[in-house]
C-alpha cells in the first residue's frame, strides 16, 4: 500500500477529488493515512471525518513555528507516509519537513508557475485576468524551500475568455486541478515521475 498524507486549510476541493477517485475504484493501491490542517473547521477536514480518516489539528496560533512544523513533520514520519499532498494548505512547509520528505511533497498551485507565484485562490485568478492573459491554467509540482518554485511535475491550461471574472477561472482551473491532481498521485505510485 502507497501511503499519502493530505495537507489542506480550505474547503478540500483538491482532497474531494482523490476520495473520487479511490471511490471510481482509482488510486486503488493508495491509502490516505491522515489529514493535517491548521482549521479545526476546515471542508477538509469535515470530508476527511465524513470519510472515516484521521485528521490532525495543529494551532499555528497556539503553537510556535517551530512546534507547529515538529507536529507536523512527527505525524508524516509517524505513518511512515510515502508522498505529502498539498491541497488549499495556507502554510509554508518548514524546511525540516522540506528535507526529510525530498522531492516527495507536492503541491497544486492555480496558475501556470513560475507566473503568479506565490499568490493565492481569488487573487491569482484576478491577476492573471487584470493582466489581460490569454491563458492560465494549473501547475502541480514538487514543494521544495523556494515558495511555488520546485520543479513541475505537470501544467494544464485553459483559455482566459474576455468575460471571465476571478471566480469563472478559479472553476477552469479548479476543473484541471480535480482531473490532474488523482492523476499525479497515480504517476508516483507507479514510479513514474521523475525529477
Amino acid at each position: 500500500m502507497y501511503k499519502i498524507a493530505v495537507l489542506s486549510s480550505t474547503n478540500g476541493t483538491n482532497f474531494q477529488s482523490i476520495l473520487d477517485a479511490k471511490a471510481r475504484g482509482e488510486l486503488s493501491d493508495v491509502g490516505i493515512e491522515c489529514l493535517i490542517t491548521n482549521k479545526a473547521d476546515s471542508g477538509a477536514a469535515q470530508k476527511a471525518r465524513d470519510n472515516g480518516i484521521k485528521v490532525y489539528f495543529f494551532d499555528a496560533k497556539v503553537l510556535t513555528p517551530e512546534a507547529y512544523e515538529q507536529s507536523v513533520l512527527d505525524t508524516l514520519k509517524y505513518f511512515e507516509v510515502d508522498l505529502v499532498v498539498c491541497g488549499g494548505y495556507m502554510k509554508i512547509i518548514g524546511p525540516e519537513t522540506v528535507k526529510e520528505f525530498k522531492n516527495r511533497i507536492i503541491n497544486v498551485h492555480p496558475s501556470l508557475l513560475p507566473k503568479y507565484a506565490g499568490g493565492m485562490n481569488l487573487d491569482v485568478h484576478k491577476a492573471v485576468i487584470d493582466a489581460g492573459e490569454k491563458e492560465s491554467g494549473m501547475t502541480i509540482h514538487i514543494v521544495t524551500d523556494e515558495v511555488d518554485g520546485g520543479p513541475i511535475v505537470v501544467q494544464k491550461s485553459v483559455e482566459v475568455s474576455p468575460d471571465d471574472t476571478p471566480d469563472s477561472l478559479k472553476d477552469k482551473v479548479q476543473a484541471l486541478e480535480k482531473e490532474w491532481y488523482p492523476k499525479v498521485i497515480q504517476q508516483f505510485v507507479d514510479g513514474e515521475v521523475e525529477i
